[in-house]
């Protein structure tokens, strides 16, 4: 009788199978469970419960399968395409693009079934009246579009007519679209918040046209959070300035501009010039903009004036607002213009560098190019030599 040989490899492979079976017999609705749940994981991702508003997104306004998926399914009760077709045809009516309407209703998609008597067309003309009209309006919606899901009533109004008594702009409204433009949200807060802002930024003595000035340049600190803001004006403080100083706000806008880091890079730069940390506060009090500028321009400032120029440090100190000038544009041409005149012996007396900086361009040209017209032509060459060169190239 013939016996039966396993191969080592045969064997082997015939145990492992006979594992698997038994495994799977002792266990089966855990196997099937996993591959029931797979299939619905499957089949949630590829279909959509509102394949209407889907062909519509994707006919009509052109979405990806993907979006249009993902839009639909943020609506559980199926949708007729009825009501989206007369939004978008309402859209484009009063001024929208295509690509306009596009972003608002990826943005807000709930606009789709808004009723557009009721809640779009008051909000609309509201905004309309305040002088966003046609592609202004819809450039303005679509990157606000959440500013149509706000109620007329309750927010866009009240918080309108604070922002419009603290610009001292109802005429023409032109600072209050700025505002809007630049932080649109800031219609979403309740207007008691906007108040209590407003109330605590003039407690620290920030009134009249400088919180004018701040509300068009930051107007996202008004919609912050209060304890944000009372943590931004002990920055401030903390750092040497006193509410009753007129640079007071010109600070506040600057640290909040600015992180930790960037103001503990910048102080890190001036002392690596050789100022001091007390020297820098200095600086920054008086001309709190200072921080704003790039390091580039820092830097190239004060190795110019105080390398070929030979200025003192500490005139700097008391002077910083010069550091804010283009040492390309303006410094550089008229230091050059300058060292020319006194090269010839043109000037009965060496003018203040600093009250020169502080010429305008016209001003300049009188006086140190005009009236020398047999050396006028290479003076304006030197004085404006960079910008004909940058229309050469």
């Amino acid at each position: 009788m013939k016996m039966r040989i396993f191969q080592p490899f045969s064997l082997l492979l015939h145990l492992h199978e006979m594992k698997i079976s038994a495994n799977l017999n002792s266990n089966p609705p855990i196997f099937f469970t996993l591959l029931s749940l797979s299939s619905k994981s499957f089949s949630s991702l590829s279909a959509s419960s509102n394949p209407t508003i889907v062909e519509y997104l994707t006919q009509t306004l052109g979405f990806p399968q993907t979006l249009a998926n993902s839009i639909s399914n943020r609506f559980r009760r199926p949708k007729s395409a009825e009501n989206p077709k007369l939004v978008v045809h309402f859209l484009g009516d009063i001024g929208f693009s295509e690509g306009q309407i596009r972003t608002t209703v990826r943005v807000a998609p709930q606009i789709l079934f808004a009723d557009i008597d009721k809640t779009l067309k008051p909000k609309l003309q509201f905004l309309q009246q305040l002088g966003l009209v046609g592609a202004d309006l819809g450039k303005f919606i679509s990157y606000n579009s959440t500013v149509l899901n706000v109620s007329l009533e309750k927010k866009l109004i009240p918080c309108i007519e604070i922002l419009k008594k603290t610009l001292s702009d109802s005429e023409s409204n032109g600072d209050l679209v700025r505002v809007l433009r630049g932080c649109a949200w800031i219609l979403s807060r309740n207007p008691n918040f906007l108040l209590s802002n407003i109330e605590f930024l003039e407690s620290c003595g920030i009134v009249g046209s400088q919180l004018s000035m701040l509300l068009m340049r930051q107007p996202r600190l008004f919609a912050s959070k209060q304890s944000t803001l009372k943590d931004l004006v002990s920055r401030v403080v903390d750092m040497g300035f006193s509410i009753e100083s007129r640079m007071f706000v010109h600070a506040l806008y600057t640290i909040s501009c600015l992180n930790d880091k960037t103001i503990r890079k910048k102080f890190e730069l001036f002392q690596s010039q050789g100022f001091t940390e007390q020297e820098c506060i200095e600086m920054f009090k008086r001309a709190p903009a200072l921080l704003r500028a790039s390091e580039e321009k820092l830097k190239l400032g004060m190795e110019f004036y105080m390398n070929t120029i030979k200025f003192e440090r500490t005139l700097l100190v008391h002077r910083p607002t010069i550091l804010m000038n283009s040492i390309k544009d303006r410094v550089i041409p008229r230091y050059r213009v300058l060292q020319i005149l006194k090269s010839k012996r043109l000037l009965k007396k060496e003018p203040s560098f600093f009250k020169v900086l502080d010429l305008t361009d016209g001003e300049f040209l009188d006086k140190f190019i005009s009236r020398f017209p047999d050396d006028a032509e290479e003076l304006l060459v030197v004085y404006k030599g960079h910008i004909l060169q940058e229309v050469d190239e």
